[in-house]
């Protein structure tokens, strides 16, 4: 008998749904035991090779080979493996930007808070947080208190950036800057970025202490003599001044209205006349109907990482750039993986 659903796409992606968490994990797992890596350099292993590369069981291996062919990653023929051409491209490597950091870090830190969101949101806070030691009111903070947990964190932070970046480094807006004020910048990625792609850019990486440890990496310190880093808190301490632009990159939709117009404030209080301000991150269709990553990311704000933000729509940003004295609003909206880029400049 023919399923009366058949062909229905909300159906099939329902059928998926309900199994993907099991299948991200197993995905997961092949990338953390290296078996699209082993695939790149041996395609057409047989399971034999396999198994004695992951040292699995034969039996668990068949099982994870199943589930990791099932999603389309792995192609199985006459016995053989290899990665598919998606794989290949996304969890082969160990470049920066590979997707294998991004899962990992999605796993060990995002999802298990997820089991935590009836909660949460009946709470109206992030009551999965309590699973970190401290007593800090973020995720980002209480991350300090495990260096080994907060690097993972933020190469997958830093992966997600690097695969998203260009829609930002490819923007004519930096063309002029001078000397840009990252508040919230991370370990450098974005400000080495544009660093690279603007010679006559300099950059400020305005981030907790923590995180600002984190920039030893060669992607930043090939400009280590344009980026550097001014260690703080972005809400108590005052803005460093002396920069004509102020970027706020995946940094304001974790937070409130309120708390986003008062750093909002505070760049347009330490920009000259004339000054930019730049916020870059997801958006939301304007209806919040559509944009996966972005519900995605607003769920994991709410159940652990601040207890409140979400991906906003661009009409939300305009609008508080507007409030807070901004001229010039505008958004670039389409950029990858559901970005956008809303823009005003200092009267």
């Amino acid at each position: 008998m023919k399923n009366a659903h058949e062909g229905d796409p909300v159906h099939e992606r329902f059928n998926f749904l309900v199994n993907a968490p099991a299948l991200f994990n197993a995905v997961t797992t092949a990338a953390e035991l290296r078996i699209f890596h082993f695939l790149a350099q041996r395609p057409g292993a047989g399971f034999e090779a396999l198994r004695e590369f992951s040292a699995l069981p034969a039996h668990q291996l068949r099982v994870l080979l199943q589930a990791v062919c099932s999603t389309g990653l792995l192609e199985r023929t006459d016995g053989t493996y290899r990665n598919s051409a998606a794989a290949q491209e996304l969890l082969a490597s160990d470049d920066e930007d590979s997707w294998s950091h991004i899962l990992i870090g999605w796993r060990d830190v995002y999802y298990p808070a997820f089991a935590r969101m009836t909660s949460a949101l009946r709470a109206g806070t992030n009551t999965a947080l309590d699973e970190y030691p401290g007593d800090e009111p973020t995720l980002y903070q209480r991350l300090a208190h495990n260096p080994q947990r907060e690097a993972v964190f933020h190469r997958a932070m830093s992966a997600f950036t690097l695969r998203s970046v260009s829609g930002l480094v490819d923007q004519p807006v930096f063309g002029d800057v001078r000397h840009m004020l990252d508040v919230g910048g991370g370990d450098g990625t974005t400000s080495a970025r544009l660093a690279a792609r603007y010679p006559e850019l300099r950059s400020t990486v305005f981030d907790m202490p923590s995180v600002s440890k984190l920039a030893n990496d060669k992607g930043v310190a090939d400009f280590a003599d344009r980026v550097d880093f001014h260690p703080g808190d972005i809400f108590t301490d005052d803005f460093p001044h002396g920069a004509d632009a102020v970027l706020f990159s995946h940094v304001l939709e974790i937070f409130s209205e309120e708390q986003i117009l008062h750093l909002l404030k505070k760049a347009y209080d330490a920009l000259p006349a004339g000054g930019k301000v730049m916020i870059y991150g997801y958006n939301v269709s304007d209806d919040e109907t559509e944009g996966i990553f972005g519900a995605r990311l607003g769920l994991y704000f709410n159940v652990l990482a601040s207890g409140r933000g979400m991906a906003y729509p661009a009409r939300d940003y305009e609008e508080w750039l507007r409030v807070t004295g901004f001229e010039d609003v505008r958004t670039v909206p389409g950029l990858p993986y559901e970005h956008g880029l809303s823009m005003g400049a200092k009267g």
